[in-house]
């Protein structure tokens, strides 16, 4: 088995010539392990580059710098995460991997900032690279458009209008995430990961990474295949909430990142994660529950479920939002 790659020329807008075509290949691919490889997506090559040389200047600044932006002293969780900060797979050791979290640039009296919700608030932007601030946030305009036109064709794939989730994505919950992945020590064990064995928690993930690969996946049949980087090619996996939205027809496959390169350098990866609303209702859309049986998931709103996979994953204390 093997992760497919989707061609999205002609598909990402309405009326496009191909759009009931790369629909059905998504239908596939999301009802296989729910990744696949996004070609001709539309987001230039020459700011995907940036984007990496960004996260190296980052990455790179001293460790003062990094311990004074420290993403636990940011209410939205935005900053810098330390190296073994995150155990994505409780039976695992902790994540090799330190990384810069940021996301969308609110006005200070939009309700949900007011309010203090997860992921939507101020970002912490380290002085010494001044132009941080504008290039991530043209780089998440550019990917939420993506996802946008993905979540449409998703709709699509499920015989639904494709405007079916545009209202859940007025307030989107967005993370981009800048990632390094130091080389896997000598001796390192077989619980030793860049990142622990996981699925992603929101709906789409659109993922760049670098030539060194690392990233596998674990197909239907339980076998764990290579996402070899392909040049100019997104990674695009579904979050848990698409299983949540289709009850169980789509799915969110774990994955998971080891850094064996044999020169010893790191890896850089940049993903963004897609997630709605905070109050977004994931339940199952119609056409996915036979008749006659009950849904497979509770439902929830975007924002709760999120709120827990960070509890989980970082230790935060649980927190209650009402609307």
């Amino acid at each position: 088995m093997s992760i497919p790659v989707i061609d999205l020329r002609d598909a990402l807008v309405p009326g496009g010539a191909r759009r009931a075509e790369v629909a059905a290949q998504l239908r596939e691919a999301a009802m296989a392990s729910g990744f696949f490889y996004a070609a001709h997506h539309g987001v230039p090559a020459e700011q995907v580059a940036q984007q990496f040389a960004l996260a190296r200047r980052l990455l790179d600044l001293p460790p003062g710098t990094r311990q004074a932006l420290d993403m636990r002293r940011s209410p939205t969780m935005r900053g810098f995460e330390n190296l073994g900060a995150q155990t994505l797979d409780a039976d695992a050791r902790p994540d090799l991997k330190e990384s810069f979290y940021c996301g969308m640039a609110w006005p200070e009296d939009h309700p949900y900032v007011v309010a203090g919700y997860q992921t939507y608030g101020h970002n912490q932007w380290p002085a010494e690279v001044p132009e941080a601030p504008a290039q991530c946030e043209a780089y998440i305009r550019t990917l939420l458009t993506l996802s946008r036109q993905l979540m449409q064709l998703l709709a699509l794939s499920l015989d639904l209008p494709e405007d079916y989730f545009d209202a859940t994505s007025d307030s989107p919950m967005v993370t981009l995430r800048m990632v390094r992945y130091p080389a896997h020590p000598e001796g390192a064990d077989e619980r030793t990961f860049g990142a622990g064995a996981h699925t992603d928690w929101g709906a789409l993930t659109l993922l760049a990474q670098d030539a060194h690969g690392g990233l596998e996946v674990q197909m239907p049949d339980g076998s764990w295949v290579a996402a070899t980087p392909v040049p100019d090619y997104f990674v695009v996996n579904l979050g848990d909430m698409i299983p949540r939205w289709t009850n169980g027809l789509y799915h969110s496959n774990p994955h998971r990142v080891r850094n064996l390169h044999s020169s010893g350098a790191p890896r850089y990866s940049i993903p963004f994660f897609y997630e709605p609303d905070y109050f977004a209702r994931i339940e199952a859309v119609p056409g996915t529950v036979p008749p006659g049986e009950a849904p497979r998931f509770a439902p929830c709103t975007a924002g709760e479920h999120l709120q827990e996979m960070y509890r989980r994953t970082y230790g935060l204390p649980k927190k209650t939002a009402t609307a």
